[in-house]
C-alpha cells in the first residue's frame, strides 16, 4: 500500500541541464524519498512568483531512500519549470507526495519492455529501476526528436536493459523513425509479459495498439495538466473505453492500456 500523501520540505542538491531543454534536479527530502514508488509523482511548489498558486506535478526518475534524495528529469516548457530550472543548490521549498498510483509489477512476469518518448523517459527510468530490483529482465526503447534532446538510453543500459533501441525523428541518433517502429521489431523477435510506456499520447496509443495485436499486457503513464493533484478540479480527466472518465492524478497516472479510450 502506498504511503500517505503529505507535504515535505526539500533542499536542492543539484540542478543541471542533461540535454537540450531537459534539466535534472536532485532534492534532499528523506521522508519523501522513502515514501515514493516508481510511477508516482510529486507536486512541487516553485518559489519566485506569488501569483502562481498551483504546484507543478512532476514524475521522478529515482527515489533513493538510503541517500534521502529524489531525482527528477524535467522539460523546461513554461514559467513554472523555468523558475524551477533557476533554483540554486541550497534553496528550499516544499513538495506534496507521494501522488498517484505506481507502476504495477505484473505477477509472474519474467521479461518486460519499457518504451519512452521525450520527457516520458523520466517515469520509465523509474520503472526500469523497479524491474531491475525485482529481477525482471527488460529491453528498452527510447525516442526523441533529435540527438540533442535525447536522455536516458545510457541510464537504462546501466540498469541492465538487454537491448536499448534509440530512435530520433531526424535520425541524428539511433535509427530514424519512431519508437513504435522499434517496438514492433522487438515484439516480432521477443516474448514479453508486459510493456510499460510513457510519452506523447499519440505514441502511447501506437504502443497500446501494437501490444493489443501481439497479445501483450501494456501499462501506460498518462500525461495531463494535473492542477490540484488530488482529483478535485477535474482538469486531468482521462476518457475510459467504457465511456466513463477517471482522474489522471488520483486514479492514474498509470493505467492499463485497455482501459483507455484512445
Amino acid at each position: 500500500m502506498s504511503a500517505t500523501t503529505s507535504v515535505h520540505d526539500f533542499t536542492v542538491v543539484s540542478n543541471e541541464p542533461v540535454a537540450e531543454g531537459l534539466m535534472r534536479i536532485v532534492l534532499s527530502s528523506p521522508e519523501l524519498a522513502a515514501s515514493l514508488e516508481a510511477g508516482q509523482f510529486v507536486n512541487i511548489h516553485v518559489p519566485g512568483d506569488a501569483s502562481q498558486i498551483l504546484r507543478i506535478p512532476l514524475s521522478f526518475s529515482h527515489a533513493d531512500a538510503q541517500a534521502g534524495t529524489v531525482e527528477i528529469v524535467y522539460a523546461v516548457v513554461g514559467d513554472g519549470t523555468r523558475r524551477l530550472s533557476a533554483m540554486a543548490v541550497g534553496e528550499s521549498s516544499t513538495a506534496v507526495g507521494p501522488c498517484g498510483n505506481p507502476w504495477p509489477l505484473v505477477e509472474g512476469a519474467r521479461r518486460a519492455c519499457v518504451v519512452a518518448g521525450g520527457v516520458g523517459v523520466t517515469p520509465v527510468v523509474a520503472c526500469a529501476r523497479m524491474l531491475e530490483h525485482a529481477g525482471v529482465a527488460f529491453d528498452a526503447v527510447v525516442g526523441a526528436q533529435t540527438a540533442g534532446k535525447l536522455w536516458g538510453a545510457e541510464v537504462l543500459q546501466g540498469l541492465g536493459a538487454k537491448t536499448v533501441a534509440v530512435t530520433t525523428d531526424d535520425g541524428t541518433a539511433g535509427r530514424k523513425g519512431f519508437t513504435t517502429d522499434a517496438l514492433s521489431e522487438l515484439l516480432d523477435s521477443n516474448t514479453y509479459d508486459v510493456v510499460y510506456t510513457c510519452g506523447p499520447e499519440v505514441m502511447m496509443a501506437g504502443v497500446a495498439r501494437l501490444c493489443r495485436e501481439a497479445g501483450v499486457s501494456c501499462r501506460v503513464s498518462m500525461e495531463r495538466m494535473m492542477c490540484c493533484g488530488f482529483g478535485a478540479c477535474g482538469t486531468c480527466n482521462v476518457a475510459m473505453a467504457d465511456g466513463t472518465y477517471k482522474s489522471c492524478c488520483k486514479d492514474g497516472p498509470v493505467f492499463d492500456a485497455e482501459e483507455v479510450a484512445w
